[in-house]
């Protein structure tokens, strides 16, 4: 798409100023109809034939990217080429940015969208270079890349992630491959089997070949990771798994093997842990050299990095690792961190991933086992694919949940007559109804009495509302609350919350100083 000099932006009445704000330099072309999202492309050509907008008098006409429809029927019409700005006015700036500089647009669908479109596949772009064969047989002959079952990992691949099974034995196979296929779906490349701390459960081990093989039969042909400190254990799991985690110097000499194993700074029968950066870093080369001295195949360190209060001593060993060893793949362990910190995970994963890039560690284990890690997976799957670029920033998508990237600035002119509102006594009805997620869905009981008459199933708070007023007559302060409470559980079925009625999803942090004063 060429540049254009004169662009008209299409808007209704209540979002004219806004529109005249953000879109500097543009004409603006108010229709007559008070939301702009109300517009069709029908709508859009009866009113700019009306004006006498024609073909030569802009190069680009600009439309609200809520309007439901192609702009093409509006090109065809009026002469003039028609695309779909973005969804809020706000963003018209960084379209009108992006327009300068050739990027190009659609007639279907809203602006917005097309920049995280346009991020992901050049995130798509990247991995399928780093998927080729011959890309990979040359990525291989260097030091620092190595070979996981059939997953290259090292400095010219993305940095992979372990989802870890915590207590697999204890969870069974069915229970296992279906934690599994959950990390999969989130972005996980290789699945880790915990085994149990202080058990011995070598018949459990015989199943992996299962695991793998469901896992297979659902499209996941991927490494199968060991994590134990028993030696009896690992020692079985030598010809079932492809990497071995916890190799240290406690089991070093009874475990070689050509398969690639992570080493840590322990000695774990002596209870041995370096804490001094200088001295861990030295302890696990000497290990390392000690490994491959015996025989072992591949050896990847891992320095361990340790909750907050000692996450910043060991970050000074990877780094100084790093420094000292820049060839060697590196793990490191990130679900340790959010799991032992009560704060959300999003903001502490994208960081930790930043970190991983800074220090080039190429394998990042982690797990969802509390629930406010739920989503850590995706969280850094998608922190992974920001650190693709140079800049984890305006790539077109974002870790933002919960913040937001620009402010909006959403408001109107108010009324002449303004009134406070006022909190009216509520009327018991014969019918009341009780909500709960399960599932991925939003479950609504409608009970007389004691009884429950009905149970409503969807995922969308208008198909349950519209359903529970077709079959019963309730007040509309009822009916309110009731899609209050409902967009409040889907909210919960968005963020991965749980949800009891009547009960706020958030604490109130921000506006507890406001409420004092």
């Amino acid at each position: 798409m060429k540049p254009p000099g004169r662009i008209l932006l299409v808007t209704g009445k209540l979002a004219e100023p806004i529109v005249k704000k953000y879109g500097e330099g543009c004409g603006v072309f108010v229709t007559p109809v008070s939301v702009a999202a109300f517009l069709t492309p029908e709508m859009i050509v009866r009113y700019l034939k009306k004006a006498g907008v024609k073909g030569g008098d802009y190069d680009l006409i600009l439309i609200p990217g809520l309007v439901r429809g192609s702009a093409q029927l509006i090109e065809d019409e009026i002469g003039i080429p028609a695309f779909k700005g973005p969804r809020n006015a706000m963003d018209l700036p960084v379209v009108l940015r992006a327009i300068k500089e050739g990027f190009k647009l659609s007639k279907e669908r809203p602006a917005d969208d097309l920049f995280s479109i346009n991020g992901l596949n050049r995130v798509e772009d990247i991995r399928n270079k780093t998927k080729n064969r011959r890309y990979i047989e040359k990525a291989l002959k260097k030091p620092w890349n190595v070979l996981i079952g059939n997953l290259p990992a090292g400095r010219d691949f993305p940095a992979r992630i372990l989802g870890e099974v915590v207590d697999a034995p204890r969870l069974g196979v069915e229970k296992t491959v279906e934690k599994a296929l959950y990390y999969l779906r989130e972005g996980a490349d290789i699945i880790d089997i915990g085994m149990v701390a202080g058990e011995t459960n070598l018949d459990f081990i015989e199943l992996i070949p299962e695991i793998r093989e469901r896992l297979r039969e659902e499209g996941f042909n991927v490494p199968i990771s060991f994590d134990s400190l028993n030696t009896e254990e690992i020692e079985k799991a030598l010809s079932y798994a492809d990497l071995f985690l916890s190799v240290d110097e406690g089991n070093l000499e009874g475990l070689v093997t050509e398969k690639p194993v992570v080493l840590i700074p322990t000695n774990q029968k002596r209870g041995f842990f370096p804490v001094r950066p200088s001295e861990r870093v030295e302890f696990l080369e000497n290990l390392r050299e000690r490994a491959l001295d015996l025989g072992y195949g591949t050896v990847i360190p891992d320095l361990i990095l340790e909750q907050v209060p000692h996450l910043a001593r060991s970050l000074t060993a990877f780094h100084l690792y790093r420094e000292r060893n820049p060839d060697d793949v590196l793990l490191a362990g990130v679900g340790n961190v959010v799991e032992l910190y009560d704060a959300d995970s999003v903001g502490m994963n994208a960081l930790l991933a930043g970190i991983a890039k800074e220090l080039s560690i190429n394998l990042l284990l982690t797990t969802e086992t509390s629930a406010k890690a739920r989503g850590s997976l995706r969280e850094l799957r998608q922190a992974i694919d920001m650190n693709l670029f140079e800049a984890p920033k305006d790539l077109g998508f974002d870790l933002l949940l919960l913040k937001e990237k620009r402010a909006a600035d959403w408001r109107f002119k108010p009324a002449e007559e303004i009134i406070a509102a006022e909190e009216k006594p509520v009327e018991l009805e014969p019918v009341y109804f009780r909500i709960w997620v399960e599932d991925g869905k939003i479950w609504v009981n409608a009970h007389r009495g004691t009884e429950a008459v009905l149970t409503i199933v969807g995922d969308d708070p208008n198909a349950i509302i519209d359903t529970i007023l077709e079959r019963f007559e309730i007040s509309p302060r009822h009916a309110f609350y009731l899609g209050r409470e409902l967009e409040r559980a889907y909210t919960a079925l968005k963020l991965r919350r749980s949800y009891v009625q009547e009960v706020e999803l958030f604490p109130d942090f921000y506006s507890q100083n406001q409420k004092e004063k």
